[in-house]
């Protein structure tokens, strides 16, 4: 690739191809998942969609079928928010997430003793063979604050029990599990996750940080280090000093004159290549990857204020055109009908609102089972 200036649309093809938004990638749902880099899982029906836009033959089920078997998990990561990740990404993901201070437990403002740091490993062996609900994690931490009442300073305690001790199950440490066993209806108890022997990222892991950001470029690429570090959560310095230090990663710029971090052999196709259209889930990672004010390789700027929703901090789903968000969908259902409605953003001819409407029906389809489908334009 060379020293060169990268063209918003070079970046965009590149991104698409990695997302599998071009061309479905053939792997299973695990690799799939590490593919295309941590998926937004803070609406749970948005994976699914997600996966089906980019995987081949997916089924909802192989997705249920690696979450029970323990190869895929869903906790609090990147910038504190629900991801699914693969299990064996999960730690270099959980270190990032924790050094990133996004998901530090205590709240009061007040300085904690040395000795409140037993307090989240106690948490992890209270979750660790048995998934226990919100209810009785917050139980067992009053049980635990009253057999060790010098630990954590009445002031924290109170603030913890006032929110339900919800900061504490909303560590890097708890992995989700589902009621009743059924992912189908939802993470909604914890299980503690897996973690490296003795990993407790209490200082900055570069090992850890080199590894996610390298996971950015194969799934999000190229890209700069504040884009890294958006997604991340990480500070911009320390991903910049991370990707300086890797010898094998290719540099060039982008329109701006930003620096260009990628991985040597990662796809780059030419901008020429046909886009097809797409339908992308609500809080869609290829959305939310890259610095808020640069986004405009997938996103343009005239698309912006349909997609976020700033009153409630939403991601709306979206469908691409010519690799290019320009609208947003919504689907309802039931066992006999269902409805796909598109919103547009942008300028949509004739032929791609054919194209939509057919891959609306295989969404519908996929989404609603043997329902009859109705596509809309709103």
């Amino acid at each position: 690739m060379g020293v060169q200036e990268l063209t918003v649309r070079e970046l965009n093809r590149a991104l698409l191809a990695r997302q599998g938004l071009l061309e479905p990638l053939a792997v299973d749902v695990v690799a799939a998942i590490e593919a295309i880099g941590a998926v937004q899982a803070q609406q749970w029906s948005a994976p699914p969609v997600a996966l089906w836009s980019r995987v081949a033959g997916f089924r909802t089920a192989s997705l249920h079928e690696a979450l029970a078997a323990g190869n895929a998990v869903v906790g609090t990561l990147l910038r504190g928010t629900l991801h699914l990740v693969s299990a064996r990404e999960h730690p270099a993901y959980a270190a990032v997430a924790e050094q990133a201070g996004v998901t530090r437990w205590d709240r009061s403002g007040v300085e904690l003793p040395e000795s409140a740091a037993t307090l989240r490993p106690a948490v992890r062996e209270f979750c660790a063979n048995t998934p226990r609900s919100d209810a009785q994690i917050a139980e067992f931490l009053d049980s635990w604050v009253a057999a060790n009442p010098t630990v954590i300073p009445d002031a924290e305690v109170t603030w913890q029990r006032a929110h339900g001790w919800r900061p504490v199950r909303t560590t890097p440490d708890l992995v989700r599990a589902p009621a009743g066993e059924q992912w189908a209806k939802g993470p909604k108890l914890s299980l503690a996750a897996p973690r490296p022997a003795g990993a407790q990222a209490t200082a900055l892991d570069s090992k850890a940080l080199i590894e996610v950001a390298r996971r950015h470029l194969r799934a999000f690429g190229p890209a700069t280090a504040d884009d890294v570090a958006c997604w991340t959560g990480a500070r911009t310095r320390q991903v910049r000093t991370a990707l300086e230090g890797q010898d094998d990663l290719l540099r060039a710029t982008d329109p701006a004159g930003r620096t260009l971090y990628d991985l040597p052999d990662a796809p780059r196709p030419d901008e020429g290549t046909p886009a097809p259209v797409r339908f992308l889930a609500a809080f869609d990672s290829a959305l939310l990857a890259y610095h808020a004010s640069r986004r405009e390789r997938i996103l343009p700027p005239t698309s912006k204020d349909a997609v976020y929703s700033a009153g409630n901090l939403r991601v709306l789903a979206t469908f691409l055109v010519d690799g290019l968000v320009a609208g947003t969908w919504t689907a309802t259902g039931r066992t006999r009908a269902a409805e796909l409605t598109l919103t547009p953003a942008a300028d949509v001819n004739a032929r791609q609102r054919r194209e939509l409407e057919t891959e609306a029906e295989r969404l519908l389809a996929f989404l609603y089972p043997g329902a009859t489908p109705t596509i809309t334009w709103g």
